[in-house]
């Protein structure tokens, strides 16, 4: 028997990642819907209040990537409504998609982190003075976003000049990191229990390339390799670190935790994401089934808990 509690699922919006939220929105719709009596699938626009009202929702789930839904902005909207939802709230979401902000949480905390320079439209050091600081051979991303989108991978200070000049059509700050060589690993974070962490994924894309946003979402252009091949203790390791993230940036209810992990030394914490993407090629739902919880277990889990928040406030 369906449960009645009415549920809506808000996707799009108008961030470069608004058709990836949107197939992501499409999935998780179609699982609840199997439990669930009324599910709907909303866009994120400006009758998006309206239409949560005509509905009467009990829970909301985001899956929104990009700004304004990811950044807090949403959260914060619905926070005044009195809506509960999945997922993190407005301070985490705010925290986690500022790369400088997070990195800066981090390093507080002694999560281990790749040497940067913080480059902005006012205060920009000559290419000489980054190549000076942390060397050539670099990553240049937006300091907002996801979905690594504006990222370009540089060697010398021709290409670095040229990726931050298009790394600021994506914002008004960039991150200049030092590139560190090594197997690109993400951590699923899923509050049960506690904050538990979901096996370990390793990422592989064809030789010559990476993770960028066509290898994410295209069919047959990456392979998630689960659980990693990598040593027991660097297994333990970045558990460990990805819980430690996703608690000092105060998240809720699940996040992804992305690394590097080179051949000698720590791993290196990238980025947190507190929607991860719940596309037939994402990461999550991947993690999650390695840990034995189907797709639809997964959205209803959280559909359930965030329900269950609302009415313990109530009382």
């Amino acid at each position: 028997m369906k449960r009645d509690i009415s549920i809506a699922v808000v996707c799009g919006g108008k961030s470069r990642e608004s058709e990836v939220s949107r197939v992501s929105g499409k999935c998780v719709t179609e699982a609840l819907e199997k439990n669930y009596k009324n599910v709907t699938l909303m866009e994120l626009d400006e009758s998006i209040g309206k239409n949560l009202s005509a509905e009467k929702v009990d829970v909301v789930f985001p899956v929104l990537h990009g700004v304004p839904g990811e950044d807090g902005t949403f959260q914060g909207f619905l926070d005044v409504l009195g809506l509960p939802y999945v997922g993190s709230g407005v301070l985490a979401s705010a925290f986690a998609i500022d790369k400088v902000v997070a990195k800066s949480i981090f390093t507080k905390y002694g999560l281990p982190v790749a040497p940067d320079v913080v480059l902005t439209k006012t205060e920009c050091p000559s290419v000489e003075e980054v190549v000076e600081r942390i060397g050539g051979d670099v990553v240049v991303k937006p300091a907002g976003g996801g979905s690594a989108i504006g990222v370009t991978f540089c060697g010398d200070a021709r290409e670095i000049d040229v990726a931050v000049e298009e790394a600021f059509n994506y914002g008004d700050r960039v991150l200049v990191e030092k590139r560190i060589e090594g197997k690109e690993i993400t951590v699923g974070i899923l509050e049960r229990n506690g904050v538990e962490a979901l096996p370990v994924i390793e990422v592989r894309t064809p030789t010559g390339s990476w993770y960028d946003f066509e290898h994410r979402y295209t069919p047959g252009l990456s392979e998630h390799i689960i659980p990693a091949p990598i040593s027991a203790d660097a297994y333990k390791r970045v558990q460990i670190l990805a819980t430690m993230a996703h608690k000092v940036l105060s998240c809720r209810d699940l996040s992804r935790v992305d690394f590097v992990l080179p051949d000698r030394g720590e791993p290196v914490v990238l980025e947190v994401n507190t929607i991860p993407g719940m596309t037939p090629t994402s990461l999550y739902p991947d993690a999650a089934r390695a840990a034995g919880i189907s797709f639809e277990e997964l959205v209803v889990y959280f559909v359930e808990r965030a329900f269950e928040r609302a009415v313990s406030s109530r009382k």
